[in-house]
């Protein structure tokens, strides 16, 4: 789990900074977050998987560097996707977590979980925030929408994440009825903007790729760490 978390951490971290961070900051604030990075995998023995999430976080920063996804499409995340399942394959929940692991609470809420494991739902929550906005904009420019960046649903920066924060923790906690009306509500709220489509259904086929792909990207991480504590 550690190494999971490290990588959607990196990646997560280095989106938001990408997003949010002033430019003049962006640069020492990168630096900044790889230094705490490598310090946090040094406190959890983990020092490999801190070079696997920098490099990672670099490849998909160069595959996707701008709003409409970047030249290189959906590699980027597939190259992510892979590198989270062989990290959850190779490393799952260790018995040893080095430091970090000592100094983890073993009273109250946060004994109920490993220290890997937190790290593992502290980089999903930054991956969600802003990197799955950057999977759904590159899946809407491979669907090849005509005029897909002319169309704007208002709102769907915030509702974006909301939403992924929202399936990952429903999913995790079993909420599943919860969790379908959730998912229908917003197609329900979303049917007046959508209804005045001018007939090609463009409008509706924007909505829905973007809504399924951010759901499955949500729903891909909590089977990441369903399948990591499988053990």
């Amino acid at each position: 789990m550690i190494g999971a978390g490290l990588v959607l951490l990196g990646v997560g971290v280095g989106d938001l900074l990408r997003q949010y961070a002033p430019s003049r900051l962006r640069i020492g604030a990168t630096v900044l977050a790889a230094v705490a990075l490598i310090v946090l995998a040094a406190g959890a023995d983990a020092m490999v998987w801190a070079f696997v999430a920098l490099g990672t976080a670099v490849l998909w920063t160069w595959g996707t560097p701008d709003r409409r996804g970047g030249p290189a499409g959906l590699w980027p995340v597939v190259l992510v996707a892979a590198v989270c399942l062989v990290a959850v394959a190779v490393t799952g929940i260790r018995a040893d977590q080095g430091p970090w692991g000592e100094l983890w609470p073993t009273a109250g809420p946060l004994s109920r979980v490993s220290a890997d494991v937190a790290l593992f739902v502290v980089g999903a929550v930054a991956f969600l925030a802003e990197s799955g906005n950057v999977v759904v904009r590159a899946s809407l420019r491979d669907a090849a929408l005509p005029d897909a960046d002319g169309i704007t649903l208002k709102g769907g920066r915030l509702i974006g994440p909301l939403e992924r924060l929202l399936v990952f923790s429903l999913t995790l906690t079993g909420a599943f009825t919860l969790l379908a009306a959730v998912l229908a509500a917003k197609g329900i709220v979303r049917f007046p903007e959508i209804s005045r489509d001018s007939g090609s259904g463009l409008r509706a086929e924007y909505f829905l790729i973007g809504s399924l792909v951010s759901w499955a990207t949500a729903l891909g991480v909590a089977f990441l760490l369903w399948w990591g504590t499988l053990g």
